[in-house]
């Protein structure tokens, strides 16, 4: 069904420690920072503005989903790719601009959404089956595959009949 990726929710189940010093379960929730657009849908599910956090520090998430993580934090993400066949060129390179991702370029390649971010990326296949795409070759991911993209132009490419489905840890990087 076309757009089906735009229903992608990603619950967060956040640990801590109650008020009697004992471990729990704090927040059992669907995280509120989401945005479900044409190119692929994203719910960040967990922010830190600074590493090494310490373990009591909640997230810092806004409500706004943004492309990169904060200058010396982390984002983790859930990202739902749709099928090749139901975007086009213009449609992603809109996706990532509205994830104020503007500086990516993705709208300046021969290949739909290729863009470099200043990232170090560890994105794993939850479900479907993903291309990651490169300027000199590409290579298929599929559920428990993991790839660890540093910097590099990039695009990712959907080519089945559903949507693709990956969790991105995003640290920032300097070149």
């Amino acid at each position: 069904m076309a757009g089906e990726h735009t229903n992608v929710r990603a619950r967060r189940v956040v640990t801590g420690v109650d008020e009697n010093g004992r471990s729990a379960i704090l927040v059992d929730e669907d995280t509120a920072t989401r945005v479900a657009l044409p190119g692929f849908t994203v719910n960040d599910v967990w922010r830190v503005d600074r590493l090494p956090s310490h373990v009591d520090d909640g997230d810092t998430l806004t409500g706004e989903v943004e492309l990169d993580p904060p200058a010396n934090g982390l984002v983790v993400r859930l990202a739902t790719f749709p099928p090749d066949s139901e975007i086009d060129p213009e449609t992603y390179s809109a996706s990532i601009d509205a994830l104020h991702g503007e500086d990516a370029n993705a709208g300046d390649a021969e290949v739909m959404g290729m863009h470099a971010t200043e990232t170090v990326d560890v994105v794993t296949v939850v479900s479907g089956e993903l291309y990651a795409v490169f300027e000199t070759g590409e290579t298929l991911l599929r559920p428990g595959d993991t790839i660890i993209n540093r910097g590099n132009k990039h695009s990712w490419s959907n080519r089945g009949d559903q949507p693709a489905t990956v969790v991105t840890t995003m640290l920032p990087a300097k070149r």
